[in-house]
């Protein structure tokens, strides 16, 4: 990427970001990709370890690859670390954060769980559950709209308004997800096509 920052890092700029993937580990409700909003502001906005390119770039190519969702964070971590000295550093940065961002939830979500089983007839356990749903429909839509952003800054500044087109294919998209039973795939494949050929 043209605009990857160089980055100088040390012990102290590791350790700040473990240890806000550990806090951002804790409110990882609904998976990893709920915290995108505030990684963004951490790793982009307030550091500048990140450019916009290179978030958005981990979380398109870790969204489409198989395998588990948490692979994002991953490249989080290794383009950190490119930028900061090279492979070794990269793969330095890929074991911070994927140890930042799973120790804790992993703990707590097996502490939870067995905690959840044996009093799954509480009121207050069945009360969480329902409303934990609107928390993560939230967080998504924060990650979107952040995404767009993003999007909108580095297409040649036409603004919200002059993406228009990515905008109704995402209402399109939107209603085919939720009132048919279309896979996922065919969708993010038509919005393949329609970007190489220059409609997106």
């Amino acid at each position: 990427m043209t605009d990857a920052p160089h980055l100088v890092f040390g012990l102290r700029e590791w350790f700040d970001m473990f240890t806000h993937f550990l806090s951002l580990s804790l409110l990882s409700v609904g998976g990893t990709i709920s915290t995108a909003p505030d990684m963004h502001r951490f790793l982009v906005d307030q550091q500048h370890w990140l450019s916009d390119a290179q978030f958005n770039a981990s979380m398109a190519i870790a969204q489409a690859a198989p395998g588990p969702n948490v692979l994002w964070v991953a490249l989080l971590g290794w383009h950190v670390g490119i930028n900061a000295g090279g492979v070794l550093a990269g793969l330095f940065g890929v074991l911070v954060s994927m140890i930042g961002i799973l120790i804790p939830s992993s703990i707590l979500t097996y502490s939870a769980a067995q905690w959840g089983y044996r009093n799954r007839e509480l009121r207050g356990v069945r009360a969480f559950k329902q409303g934990m749903a609107p928390i993560v429909v939230a967080l998504i839509l924060a990650t979107s709209w952040i995404l767009a952003l993003a999007n909108t800054s580095t297409s040649g500044g036409r603004g919200l308004a002059g993406d228009w087109p990515v905008w109704l294919l995402t209402g399109i998209t939107t209603l085919v997800v939720w009132r048919t039973k279309l896979h996922l795939l065919w969708l993010l494949g038509a919005g393949a096509v329609l970007g190489a050929l220059g409609f997106l």
